[in-house]
């Protein structure tokens, strides 16, 4: 055993299960300590996420306290400084698990070798993916633009590999103090109180986690890939704060849905979900310029327009298209959305208003609690037409016929947009034709704020221009 302190830097990884940083930490050192750096500067676009973050440290930190580790959490607004500070101490060990997002792993060069330089032990250890990043590239060692072949070669690389050895976190013999002016997790909290109905909806915890895993792959997986389209049902597995937290390691998802007999299209489907997220990492680390600006340059000509009053109505859920607007409101009162929501409402924006996809990516970072920059700007650019592999720019959904087809009864919309819950079937996603003594367009919900063929049309001619 090593006679000094081992610490162990808690970045998105909130679970024991296949924590291979921690694990390591437990098995060198009798004594360690988990930290973890609030950079409040990095939050304060994200307020849905400070409660998730709040949470997961609370109850992460009870997981820890039964195995005799103690958390500290540090607030700092640079992380150079704290670790140029920590490293005069020299009287530990340190590990760490990747973040695969190119300002983490720049900062780990920066890292690995001022450890080196004071010859201070250290073990930086794979990230939650199923690949590493670098390792999945076409044939002439160039990276992938294109999912489809992508996840064909990433699958086949994963079920071919030699998987890492699943070290046991240890008890440890004691219980340290570490670090100085160290804050409690309630204070990463938001100010605002909106997030109290998050509570009644989710529990930020890896037993939780897995146990959401297990209900999914029970209940719901073998009609995943015609049931994930209808966000009437709870046809999705609603895990993706779980894994953007680290809850869950996406090898602990795959593990899961393999040992389901006989696999099904269901299992097929959810997989290449998560081969999806894998592109994204993969997409923003070969390409991150994209994650500030449009992957694909043509696309900086795009005559995109400012509309403060529109940008508005579309974040409040009041444009006039239930089905827009339920997705919206679902999104500010849950911190997630339905994912054919999400393309209905992304589409909606960047096609029918012409506002640039960034501003809409920024409302969604700041309300989701599964927000990660790969997926959330790989999505907003395959919306807009500007990503890697993107949906062409004139496929432009109607969100009346989504809404038809999607929401046939209109179960959705009228949860989500309640003035409408009288409203049968035939009118729900188009409201602007129906009216009695009792509803009244313009009073009770808004008129649509654009036609749908003349905005589509407008989308068609800005397209032409680049």
């Amino acid at each position: 055993m090593d006679k000094k302190i081992g610490l162990f830097w808690l970045r998105d990884d909130f679970r024991l299960a296949k924590n291979h940083g921690l694990a390591e930490a437990t098995t060198n050192h009798d004594e360690v300590i988990v930290f973890y750096l609030y950079k409040k500067d990095v939050y304060k676009d994200q307020e849905a996420q400070k409660w998730w973050l709040s949470k997961s440290l609370l109850n992460f930190e009870k997981q820890l306290n039964n195995l005799n580790i103690n958390l500290e959490i540090v607030e700092t607004n640079s992380f150079k400084i704290f670790f140029d500070n920590l490293i005069k101490k020299k009287d530990f060990a340190i590990y760490w698990n990747k973040v695969y997002e190119p300002d983490y792993l720049k900062f780990d060069q920066y890292l690995l070798s001022a450890l080196k330089n004071k010859n201070i032990k250290h073990k930086r250890f794979k990230g939650n993916t199923l690949n590493e990043i670098d390792e999945i590239k076409k044939s002439d060692g160039t990276p992938f633009k294109v999912f489809t072949p992508f996840w064909r070669t990433a699958e086949k690389y994963y079920i071919e590999k030699v998987p890492l050895k699943n070290k046991i976190i240890k008890k440890c013999k004691k219980q340290i103090n570490y670090l100085k002016n160290c804050i409690g997790a309630e204070k990463i909290l938001p100010n605002k109180k909106w997030f109290k109905n998050f509570e009644k909806i989710w529990f930020p915890e890896e037993k939780n986690a897995l146990k959401e895993l297990q209900n999914f792959i029970n209940e719901r997986i073998a009609n995943y890939s015609e049931g994930r389209n209808f966000p009437n049902i709870v046809g999705t597995s609603k895990l993706s704060p779980f894994i953007k937290f680290g809850q869950l390691h996406v090898e602990t998802i795959w593990d899961e849905c393999i040992k389901k007999k006989p696999k099904t299209v269901g299992t097929s489907k959810f997989l290449t979900e998560i081969g999806w997220r894998e592109f994204n990492h993969s997409l923003i680390n070969h390409f991150p310029h994209m994650l500030k600006n449009n992957y694909s340059k043509k696309f900086d000509k795009f005559p995109w327009e400012k509309n403060s009053k529109f940008l508005n109505a579309w974040k409040k859920g009041l444009t006039g298209y239930p089905i827009v607007d339920a997705g919206m409101r679902e999104l500010y009162s849950t911190g997630w959305m339905h994912n054919r929501v999400r393309m209905i409402v992304g589409s909606f924006l960047v096609k029918h208003l012409l506002i640039d996809w960034k501003d809409g990516e920024k409302y969604f970072r700041n309300c989701l609690l599964d927000y990660s920059p790969a997926s959330n700007v790989a999505g907003w650019q395959w919306v807009a037409g500007s990503g890697a592999d993107a949906a062409p720019y004139f496929r432009i959904f109607n969100p009346i016929l989504q809404g038809e087809k999607f929401d046939k009864e209109g179960e959705y919309v009228k949860k989500w947009v309640p003035e409408l819950k009288d409203l049968s079937k035939k009118f729900i996603h188009k409201p602007w034709e129906f009216s009695n003594q009792k509803f009244k367009l313009g009073k009770d919900y808004p008129y649509p704020i654009v036609k749908h063929e003349v905005a589509r049309a407008k989308a068609l001619n800005a397209f032409k221009k680049i």
